[in-house]
């Protein structure tokens, strides 16, 4: 076999190989708030002609990411994630969400890039995604309240922050453990119109109420507890009054005035209408 035609077999080997398994690795924003769940979305697409399966192999996971953080630095895995085996049909594409923030040390501000990998056991071969980019950032905190956590006998801290996108401005709420340097939680509660502050209060059980003008005359009602879960969520339309937190001589919050929103989608012919016990819980949409 000549040089040449030696070179043009590998060449074709290496297409061939390429071509198997397409991973594709994508982020919703740039721009992400410490502690936040960074969630990335991977997409696999099938390019082998055939079924596969993908699995680990050994001590070999198929599935990763590679980051590396300033100055090139690769950062170790705080632990290894390990997916159960994953088939993929044919010419077809599976997606998955996954959050970054409890698998790598990624809280420290700064610019990072991700890569995406699988490993294709049947081929002993990584297959990779194009590196991604993603910037951690503090945020601007507007209040702050600690309050006893009777349940862990120990303190919780609530912080509310706002971050500016380059086209809306989002709240955040941080649940931590500053004595022992924890954080719980910390994510947005959607989107906050800037002529107005959002309002706070801490009831009886020290969960927290929040309540932000989302929108014109739209607002959204949020309650967190002490371990950071988001506990309720729910849309208010402004009347002749505005909604505002009322706190009860008893301790219990509640929001007064304004009307609760809950949009109804319209009944197919020949289909019940949908009970309000049908609708799936409230969630802030993910900026």
């Amino acid at each position: 076999m000549t040089r040449s035609l030696a070179l043009a077999v590998l060449f074709l080997a290496t297409v061939t190989a390429r071509a198997q398994i397409e991973v594709d690795l994508k982020f919703k924003r740039l721009q992400y708030i410490a502690y936040e769940p960074v969630i990335a979305t991977v997409t696999i697409t099938n390019l082998a002609g055939r079924d596969i399966e993908l699995r680990d192999d050994n001590d070999q996971h198929w599935h990763g990411f590679e980051v590396t953080a300033n100055e090139g630095r690769t950062l170790a895995p705080l632990h290894q994630r390990s997916e159960p085996p994953l088939k993929i049909a044919a010419g077809t594409s599976v997606t998955r969400k996954i959050d970054l923030t409890p698998l790598f040390p990624i809280t420290d501000l700064g610019v990072y890039h991700a890569r995406a990998n699988v490993f294709f056991a049947d081929l002993n071969k990584f297959f990779y995604a194009r590196a991604r980019v993603f910037e951690v950032t503090n945020a601007r905190p507007i209040w702050q309240r600690t309050v006893g956590d009777p349940g862990a006998d120990g303190v919780r801290t609530y912080s509310l922050m706002t971050n500016r996108f380059p086209d809306h401005t989002s709240l955040y709420v941080r649940v931590e453990d500053k004595a022992n340097s924890l954080v719980y939680a910390t994510y947005s509660l959607g989107r906050l119109i800037s002529f107005d502050e959002p309002h706070a209060e801490v009831d009886r059980n020290n969960q927290l109420h929040v309540l932000q003008c989302s929108a014109p005359r739209v607002w959204s009602y949020s309650v967190i507890g002490l371990d950071g879960r988001l506990l309720k969520h729910t849309t208010y339309a402004q009347t002749r009054s505005s909604p505002h937190l009322n706190r009860a001589a008893d301790g219990k919050v509640a929001v007064a005035g304004g009307m609760i929103d809950l949009p109804v989608a319209p009944a197919t012919p020949g289909k019940a209408a949908p009970k309000l016990s049908d609708r799936p819980a409230d969630l802030p949409p993910e900026d």
